[in-house]
């Protein structure tokens, strides 16, 4: 099953099932951001709007882009806004779907799903206003390293998606190759006493 496929499927349940990874991303966005200023932000990977909602408190115009068109959907129906625009893109494509450049653009759980990790940053650094800022929040490497992957159950059985691993350097040099350089790393652990971190999160800033 492709990824847009899964991702169509899982949005049925994707709000409601036991998912530790979605939900410490979502912790980890908040806490990251609530100290940064934007007004206008390029969401990539706003699934059903997870973290949309808090986004909206803070930005006065968000363009919300999902490879799934479910997750869209579920995302449209519980967000009434003007100040939103939902696209559904594939961003491995180039970037068709900013017409503006953004404060900020963040990505939530999204680059495991992808392998040419040059084109999104590069496409990421074009979209943003210089001073910019990149908002990187994904499944830990050490996870991917010990087998973690994305995944779902189904009536048919376990879902598993495809997924690529990527080091902490693949991120930061794929980066820099496009004017953006780190400027901070933070890991969240589960809080149940395990030595390895789930979700990294980094922010780069467009010179």
């Amino acid at each position: 099953m492709g990824t847009k496929e899964a991702y169509n499927l899982w949005s049925e349940q994707y709000d409601t099932n036991t998912n530790k990874t979605r939900d410490l991303e979502a912790t980890a966005l908040r806490k990251t951001l609530e100290r940064f200023n934007f007004d206008r932000c390029l969401e990539i990977g706003c699934g059903t709007g997870k973290n949309t909602e808090w986004l909206l408190h803070k930005a006065s115009h968000i363009t919300a882009v999902d490879f799934s068109e479910e997750m869209i959907a579920k995302a449209k129906s519980k967000i009434n806004s003007n100040n939103v625009v939902f696209i559904q893109a594939d961003i491995r494509d180039k970037w068709n779907f900013t017409y503006e450049q953004y404060d900020l653009v963040s990505f939530s759980l999204v680059l495991e799903h992808i392998e040419n990790l040059d084109h999104i940053f590069r496409e990421a650094s074009r979209a943003l206003l210089p001073g910019g800022s990149v908002y990187l929040g994904e499944l830990h490497p050490y996870k991917q390293y010990a087998g973690t992957k994305a995944r779902f159950e189904t009536k048919e059985g376990l879902q598993i998606l495809e997924c690529f691993n990527h080091n902490i350097s693949d991120f930061i040099n794929a980066a820099n190759k496009s004017g953006l350089e780190i400027t901070h790393l933070d890991e969240f652990f589960d809080g149940d006493g395990t030595s390895i971190p789930r979700i990294l999160v980094m922010i780069f800033k467009k010179s």
